[in-house]
């Protein structure tokens, strides 16, 4: 039986996005494909998204003290006090290093070996194997602002990064815009894909976006939104 559309009813949700990550945050243009996909699953549920920016250890300190009705790109890890919605998108986390370097990495545990810069909430949030290897490993480390990965890695500050490919490659592209062509990079895909939720103070508020998100989905609308944002590769050895 198909979901059947809620009635605008009014309500605005303030939501938290993590700061500036293009393309799922584009924080100065307020877009990007997370926050479309947010706000168009709210309204198909007769809700509005009021969007707000911080760096992810904010937002969810903000959702537990009662100072947003949600937020995004979190799941059951996270160890939130909160309803969780369905997955709405999924992130695909790889671990980078500088080619040259010829790094040995099969297993998540490997890293412990290494340095890294990853992003805000990453121990929580890519699970229990990552989360101990984190736990013995004095050199890692995390950027509230994700573009400063990029710059550890290229500058031989960290032996290797962790995020979303998304993510890297366009921060990779924009700095070459700036510096000129770039060392080539190793890609180890260590991780499964990360399926993300959305978090809500209520379940009211989880379950209308459920229904709208089922909307969105079975409507095309979906698909529509991830065809804006398609991403030209970095160069990359597998």
């Amino acid at each position: 039986m198909p979901v059947q559309a809620l009635p605008t009813n009014g309500v605005v949700l303030q939501i938290g996005f993590g700061s500036n990550k293009p393309p799922y945050i584009f924080e100065a243009e307020r877009r990007g494909l997370e926050l479309d996909i947010v706000v168009a699953a709210a309204r198909r549920a007769g809700m509005e998204v009021r969007p707000f920016f911080a760096p992810m250890e904010r937002l969810q300190g903000m959702l537990q003290q009662g100072r947003l009705d949600g937020i995004a790109t979190t799941n059951p890890y996270s160890g939130l006090h909160a309803y969780f919605s369905q997955p709405y998108l999924e992130y695909h986390n790889v671990v980078v290093a500088l080619a040259q370097r010829r790094l040995t990495l099969r297993d998540i545990s490997d890293l412990q070996r290494y340095s890294i810069s990853s992003f805000q909430r990453a121990r929580q949030l890519l699970g229990p194997s990552f989360e101990a290897m984190v736990s013995a490993n004095t050199r890692y480390r995390e950027e509230g602002d994700q573009k400063v990965r990029n710059r550890l890695l290229y500058a031989g500050r960290v032996d290797t990064i962790v995020g979303d490919w998304r993510i890297i490659s366009y921060f990779t592209q924009e700095m070459s815009a700036e510096q000129g062509p770039l060392p080539p990079v190793t890609v180890y895909h260590l991780f499964a894909p990360t399926p993300y939720q959305m978090a809500f103070r209520y379940q009211w508020q989880r379950d209308n976006f459920d229904r709208g998100l089922a909307l969105l989905r079975q409507s095309g609308g979906y698909r529509e939104i991830e065809g804006r944002y398609d991403a030209a590769p970095v160069h990359a050895q597998p």
